[in-house]
C-alpha cells in the first residue's frame, strides 16, 4: 500500500497543482500557541496561516483530503473545531497534546463530525500511548519527531527513528487498528547524509500509511511560475512513488540491513552536532 503524501500549504493554486500530481492530503497548519519558543533557533517553518485559508483551500480540492492542524487544548478548542468542520476540513489535527483528558476533550469537540488525527510529538504522550489510545473516536495518529525529539533533548530528530522511539509507537498504533505515520521526507535521489530512501525504508518496515512531504520535497519558494511549479511536483512524486515500489519488494531483512545504516548514518549526524556544540 503506497503512503498517503500530505503537502502543506496555505494557497489553493499550489494545493490543486499539488493535487493533480498525486498529493493525497493538503494540510493547513494552524497552530501558533507555543510553537515558536519551542522551536527557537531551529531552521523549522512557522506558519502563519489563517482560519480565512479553509474554505479556499477546500473550493480548490476535488480529490485529495484537507486535514487542518489546530492549536493545542485551550478554552477556544471547541470554537476552533466548530469552524474549521464548517469551513469544510475533513480532518481535524490535535497538536502538542500530553493527557487522555485533553485526547477525549478534542474527540468530544469534533464529535464524529471529520476525522481526528492525533499528532504525537510530546515526551508525556509517547510515554502514556497506550492509556491516551484507549479515548474512543481516535482515527489516526502521526508522531511529530521534531517536538518530540526536542521533549527528549535529543540533538537530531531522526534518533528517535534509530532508537526504537517511533517503532514502539507504531507498533502502539498498529495493535490498535489505527492509521498512522511519522515525520517529513524529502525527494529521492538527494546527496544528503540521511537519504530520503532510508526514511521510505522505515516507513515500508513499520508499516506506516503516511508521510509529510518535507521543504525538500517541492520548496516552491525556489522555483517561480505555476509551470515550473507543476513540473517539479510531477517528478518528486513521480520519485517518490518509483522508490516505494523498490521499497516495497524490500524483504524484512533487506529492510533490516536498511535499519542498521539508518542507525549508522543517525549516529554520524549526531556525532557532527555534538562536535559544532563543543560537546
Amino acid at each position: 500500500m503506497a503512503l498517503k503524501l500530505m503537502y502543506l500549504t496555505n494557497s489553493p493554486r499550489i494545493a490543486a497543482i499539488a493535487e493533480k500530481n498525486g498529493v493525497d492530503r493538503i494540510f493547513l497548519d494552524l497552530e501558533l500557541r507555543g510553537k515558536e519558543a519551542r522551536q527557537a533557533n531551529m531552521d523549522t517553518v512557522i506558519s502563519h496561516n489563517s482560519f480565512a485559508d479553509v474554505r479556499p483551500l477546500r473550493a480548490a480540492l476535488h480529490k485529495a483530503e484537507l486535514l487542518v492542524r489546530i492549536n493545542s487544548v485551550y478554552d477556544g478548542t471547541k470554537d476552533e473545531v466548530d469552524r474549521v468542520i464548517n469551513d469544510g476540513a475533513d480532518v481535524v489535527m490535535l497538536p502538542y497534546f500530553k493527557t487522555a483528558k485533553e485526547v477525549e476533550s478534542f474527540i468530544n469537540a469534533v464529535n464524529g463530525r471529520a476525522k481526528t488525527c492525533l499528532l504525537c510529538e510530546t515526551p508525556e504522550a509517547a510515554e502514556h500511548i497506550d492509556e491516551i489510545l484507549s479515548v474512543p473516536g481516535i482515527d489516526e495518529v502521526h508522531i511529530g519527531i521534531n517536538d518530540l525529539h526536542l521533549g527528549y533533548h535529543r540533538h537530531f530528530m531522526f534518533e528517535l527513528v534509530a532508537d526504537g522511539t517511533v517503532e514502539r509507537l507504531c507498533t502502539a498504533f498498529r495493535q490498535r487498528g489505527l492509521f498512522y505515520g511519522f515525520g517529513g521526507v524529502g525527494r529521492p535521489g538527494g546527496n544528503v547524509p540521511l537519504p530520503a530512501e532510508n526514511i521510505i525504508d522505515e516507513h515500508y518496515r513499520m508499516q506506516s500509511n503516511m508521510v509529510i512531504l518535507s521543504r525538500a520535497f517541492c520548496d516552491v519558494t525556489k522555483v517561480s511560475g505555476e509551470a515550473q511549479v507543476e513540473e517539479v511536483f510531477r517528478h518528486a512524486v513521480a520519485d517518490m512513488r518509483a522508490y516505494e515500489a523498490v521499497a516495497a519488494e524490500k524483504s524484512a531483512a533487506q529492510l533490516w540491513d536498511s535499519h542498521l545504516d539508518t542507525q549508522a548514518r543517525v549516529q554520524k549526524i549526531v556525532e557532527k552536532i555534538k562536535a559544532a556544540k563543543g560537546e
